[in-house]
């Protein structure tokens, strides 16, 4: 096919996938919530983990803090960084203007399997400190465990940045951003997406499940206290698992495709809602957490009023 003709097929393309007006303001909607949420809502636990840390107890501190840095830059796109900076008003703004160019469009597409890789790593590295206990915190483990953290940005960038190199991205409008696609090779789409899904996420998914059976088996009951903060690990787990399936199911059906032709539009529409949703939903786990709920209120509630008058509350007489 001619370079002419393949271009002419994307385009036309683009327009059967057009928008009707109405789901293209639901989804505008839609993804301005999600984003509003994850920023606001991140901002704020970044804010509470840092200036109330005293007020409740955090061990394993952080990959947390890796976990709420990867949300918030997830969900700000709007600005020049983040998840809730970066990839959702990417979309947001994607939606509205019909498209993003480059190299915008490359960049984004890098980061988000950047921020999918950091989360899951991050939540890996949580379980298996929860699984540990305090003794992960100790010197040489939380070097491993730093280490691990670090290696999860790192592959997802490294991985993300193997489509930009090779030319496989361009704009998709089911997805409302940039995204993956091959149109030549199926032995070059396989052995990249096994790859990418192996290091980056079946194994982290499979300490993941692992640690969090022998978590809650009696004999790691010991391990841990639901007054720390990493007891809301189970919830960050099921949602991670729930807002993700989507985006795996769509790529596990690219892969059973030999025609090199992507999952259904509304998979992939999906699968990008339910992933920037994860980002918005973190937040309202940890606040699910009694202490670092109280600790977010009070910081709000800063008492601000000047000391009140004395008050009288008793007289003693004395005889003269």
């Amino acid at each position: 096919m001619s370079e002419a003709g393949r271009v002419n097929n994307e385009e036309s393309a683009r327009v059967e996938r057009s928008w009707p007006e109405v789901e293209k303001w639901l989804l505008v909607a839609v993804l301005g919530l999600e984003m509003v949420m994850g920023v606001l809502g991140n901002c704020a636990v970044l804010l509470v983990k840092v200036l109330c840390r005293g007020q409740f107890c955090c061990r394993y501190w952080m990959p947390l803090i890796s976990l709420t840095l990867s949300d918030f830059v997830f969900d700000a796109r709007l600005c020049a960084e983040g998840c809730s900076l970066l990839i959702i008003s990417g979309s947001f703004l994607a939606m509205l203007t019909g498209g993003q160019g480059s190299p915008w469009c490359e960049a984004v597409s890098l980061l988000k399997f950047a921020f999918i890789s950091s989360s899951i790593g991050s939540i890996a590295v949580l379980c298996v400190q929860r699984l540990i206990g305090p003794a992960s915190t100790g010197s040489p483990l939380l070097v491993v465990m730093v280490t691990a953290c670090l290696s999860s940005w790192v592959t997802g960038v490294v991985f993300g940045s193997v489509p930009v190199i090779y030319t496989w991205i361009k704009y998709d409008p089911a997805e409302m951003l940039c995204a993956v696609f091959w149109e030549n090779s199926y032995s070059d789409m396989l052995i990249y997406i096994l790859c990418a899904f192996s290091v980056c996420i079946f194994i982290p998914f499979l300490l993941i499940f692992v640690c969090s059976l022998l978590s809650a088996s009696s004999c790691s009951s010991t391990f841990y206290s639901d007054e720390d903060l990493s007891s809301v690990t189970p919830l960050l787990v099921a949602s991670y698992v729930l807002c993700y399936t989507p985006f795996v199911v769509s790529e596990l059906i690219l892969l059973g495709r030999m025609d090199l032709s992507p999952a259904p539009d509304w998979l992939r529409t999906l699968s990008s809602v339910m992933s920037y949703l994860d980002c918005g939903l973190n937040p309202l786990i940890y606040c699910s957490h009694q202490d670092f709920r109280e600790a977010g209120l009070a910081l709000l509630w800063t008492n601000r009023k000047p000391p009140s008058e004395p008050v009288l509350k008793a007289i003693t007489k004395h005889d003269l």
